[in-house]
C-alpha cells in the first residue's frame, strides 16, 4: 500500500487527474447541510488536486486542504479555484500537518484508504467543532456495459494484486471504533461525456495503473486493448457515463 500510495507523487499521475469525474452538484449540498457550527471552516483531508476543496472553498468560511504530494498540489493550485482566498494548500501527510481548526466539517474524498487511520485521527479530533462531521465520500461512473470486457484487461496490468471489491474503508474505520457513524446516502446519478481516450487517462490516474508503474510497451498494449473495449459503446469517440457519489458521515473519535 505504501509503494502504491507514492504513485500520487508522481508528476504524470496528477496531471491524468484532470480526466476524473467531477463530483456531482449535490455532494456539495449535503456536505453544508452538515456544517451546523461556526466557524465554517472545513478540512479536506487526501485532498488530492481539490476535486472537493475547490468547489467548496467560495461556500464557506475557509478550507485546509490537506496532501502529501506536491504535484498534486501543484495542480489543484492551476484547476479553476485553485486560488481562491478561503483556500489553503499544505503539502503534508495529515497525522503531521499544521492544522488550523476548529473544523466544523472534515472531507476525506476517495483518500482515508491511504492514511494510518489511528494517527489521523488522533489528530484531527482535537481540532473539532463540537458537532463537527467527518464525511468519507467515493465518486465514479455506476453501470458501466464495457466492464465485461475492461476488468479482465485491468485484472492483468494491475499493481495491486490485493483487491478485494468486497472491503468497505467507512465500516472498517467503524470497526476499529474511531467512528460513530450517522448516516449515509448516493447522489442521484448524472449524465457525463468523457472521450474514449480520456476514460484511459483517468484510468491512468489510480495508483495501480500509473503510467510510470509499466513499462512503454505494456501502457501501449494497456491503451490499446481498453480503446477496443470500449469503441463499441462510444459514439463518436465520446463514452456517456453515469456518475453518482456515495457519502457516510459520523462523529470521529479518539483512538483507544
Amino acid at each position: 500500500m505504501t509503494e502504491l500510495a507514492a504513485t500520487f507523487k508522481q508528476q504524470a499521475v496528477a496531471q491524468a487527474y484532470r480526466h476524473r469525474p467531477p463530483y456531482p452538484d449535490e455532494v456539495f449540498e449535503r456536505l453544508l447541510d452538515l456544517i451546523t457550527d461556526a466557524p465554517r471552516r472545513v478540512l479536506d483531508i487526501g485532498a488530492g488536486e481539490g476535486a472537493l476543496a475547490r468547489p467548496l472553498a467560495p461556500r464557506v468560511e475557509h478550507v485546509d486542504a490537506i496532501d502529501f504530494s506536491q504535484p498534486m498540489v501543484d495542480a489543484g493550485k492551476q484547476r479553476p479555484g485553485g486560488d481562491h482566498p478561503n483556500l489553503s494548500w499544505q503539502v503534508n501527510p495529515i497525522e503531521t500537518a499544521d492544522l488550523n481548526g476548529p473544523y466544523a466539517l472534515v472531507t476525506a474524498g476517495a483518500s482515508i484508504h491511504w492514511m494510518p487511520w489511528e494517527q489521523t485521527f488522533a489528530r484531527i479530533v482535537p481540532q473539532l467543532t463540537p458537532n463537527a462531521q467527518l464525511v468519507v465520500i467515493e465518486h465514479g461512473a455506476v453501470d458501466e456495459p464495457w466492464l465485461g470486457e475492461l476488468i479482465p484487461i485491468i485484472e492483468r496490468h494491475s499493481r495491486k494484486k490485493n483487491y478485494d471489491p468486497k472491503f468497505d474503508v467507512v465500516d472498517a474505520i467503524v470497526e476499529r471504533g474511531l467512528l460513530d457513524l450517522t448516516g449515509r446516502v448516493r447522489t442521484t446519478p448524472v449524465s457525463y461525456p468523457q472521450t474514449v481516450a480520456g476514460y484511459i487517462e483517468r484510468l491512468h490516474s489510480t495508483s495501480s495503473l500509473a503510467r510510470d508503474l509499466m513499462p512503454a510497451d505494456e501502457a501501449a498494449s494497456f491503451d490499446a486493448s481498453v480503446a477496443e473495449a470500449l469503441r463499441p459503446y462510444a459514439k463518436d469517440g465520446v463514452l456517456q457515463l453515469q456518475i453518482q457519489a456515495e457519502l457516510s458521515w459520523g462523529r470521529p473519535k479518539l483512538p483507544g
